[in-house]
């Protein structure tokens, strides 16, 4: 886990701890002053009734819970296309690819003009594999190491900072054999 998470930690039991934390716990509506600023993704510690909206992707692991605003990628062209020719990425923002069925994937970087983490994860919403900081416009195959039945792209170099890695839990109402169901 990097050093971001950690001192992301120490905010948060400082925040959550204060009487200011202890006011937000008490309301049931996330609200801005329990949020982390963890590179923008909303993520918190505190337990939370993390929705299932097609909109919205939830991760969980030892970092606690973080949320992403996502656009999908789920049909032959919009997975072809992805992120290619976006100029920037909201730290909030990432594309979730889904598949049919699990298979043997790889991606690269054509026409892609900004450095991406690209997140594999299986047909259970469990991560597989991180790659980190792929290049833009780089050909090179990157390969998600097994059956992918999804993949998840966020800003290069995010997934350290928040502690993402192989294990890590997504919820989504498309993952459907999800570890972590709606």
């Amino acid at each position: 886990m990097g050093s971001g998470a950690g001192l992301s930690r120490h905010f948060s039991n400082r925040l959550m701890n204060s009487r200011l934390g202890r006011a937000c716990r008490a309301v049931p509506v996330v609200l801005a002053c329990c949020l982390l600023p963890v590179a923008e993704a909303t993520a918190q510690t505190a337990p939370i009734q993390a929705s299932c909206e097609i909109g919205s992707l939830w991760l969980r692991g030892d970092f606690g819970v973080l949320r992403f605003g996502i656009d999908l990628a789920d049909t032959p062209e919009s997975r072809a296309r992805g992120l290619m020719h976006v100029t920037q990425l909201s730290r909030s923002r990432a594309m979730l690819f889904v598949y049919p069925e699990p298979q043997e994937v790889a991606f690269w970087m054509k026409n892609t003009l900004i450095p991406l983490d690209i997140i594999f994860v299986d047909d259970r919403g469990v991560v597989g594999k991180v790659h980190e900081n792929a290049i833009p416009g780089d050909l090179t195959p990157i390969y998600g190491g097994g059956l992918v039945k999804y993949v998840l792209e966020i800003n290069g170099g995010q997934a350290r900072q928040l502690g993402i890695s192989k294990g890590t839990q997504l919820r989504h109402p498309l993952i459907e054999r999800a570890a972590w169901p709606c």
